[in-house]
């Protein structure tokens, strides 16, 4: 008589940066069937990282990540490494760190495992508070550093500057490009789980948009075809 094989269970995973505050963080549901590796990518698209830099997880003794070549070695290949076949516990916590320079450690901790609900779509990013770093901007010192520095009142001053008819083309030269560096801090308290969620779908889908850094939207055209939201 054939044995049945188990379901998987579901994972729901609660993510942060540590040394970041008020706290970046991420709820993350997940198949057991999914890898580690599945795991990276939801990460880097949850955060909004673009998987240019080395990354490893470190669980119960072990690094796990995907090789690359001139990379470092891992004692697990994170592509043949199931979320099941960790033996993870309610409460349990490990971390994931991503670019070896900058230092991007962030804290997971088991919130849940249970049985999958027919109706989700894992991965999934089902909550969570602010955007995710700049991708180079120096790790979570200079993160900080740099957020205090560029506000709505920077930003507004450099502005006003821009406009005064008194201003001499130099400063308003400098100001024009403090401006743009300011930009990608201006949404930093602002998460948008739509796009995550869609960029998560079109990952489980195979879909190679997913990398991409403009993603598609219901009704939009890309290379001759009209892209469609699946359900």
């Amino acid at each position: 008589m054939d044995t049945l094989t188990p379901l998987p269970l579901a994972y729901c995973l609660r993510v942060w940066i540590r040394q970041i505050s008020p706290m970046i963080w991420r709820r993350l549901l997940l198949r057991g069937d999914h890898t580690l590796a599945d795991l990276h990518y939801t990460l880097q698209i949850a955060f909004g990282w673009s998987d240019e830099h080395l990354h490893r997880f470190l669980l119960h003794g072990r690094e796990y990540g995907i090789p690359r070549a001139g990379g470092p070695w891992y004692t697990g290949d994170a592509r043949e490494v199931r979320l099941d076949d960790l033996g993870l516990r309610l409460s349990e916590r490990f971390v994931y760190e991503y670019d070896f320079f900058d230092h991007w450690h962030h804290e997971i901790r088991v919130e849940q495992i249970g049985p999958l609900d027919a109706a989700t779509s894992y991965p999934v990013c089902t909550a969570g508070r602010r955007a995710g770093p700049p991708e180079e901007c120096g790790g979570p010192r200079a993160y900080l550093e740099q957020r205090q520095r560029y506000t709505l009142g920077y930003l507004a001053r450099r502005i006003g500057l821009i406009l005064d008819p008194e201003t001499d083309v130099e400063t308003i030269a400098r100001c024009r490009a403090e401006v743009a560096q300011a930009e990608p801090w201006l949404d930093a308290e602002r998460l948008d789980r739509r796009t995550i969620n869609r960029r998560l779908r079109q990952y489980a889908a195979g879909d190679a948009r997913w990398r991409g850094e403009v993603v598609l939207a219901d009704g939009d055209v890309a290379d001759g075809h009209v892209y469609k939201e699946g359900p």
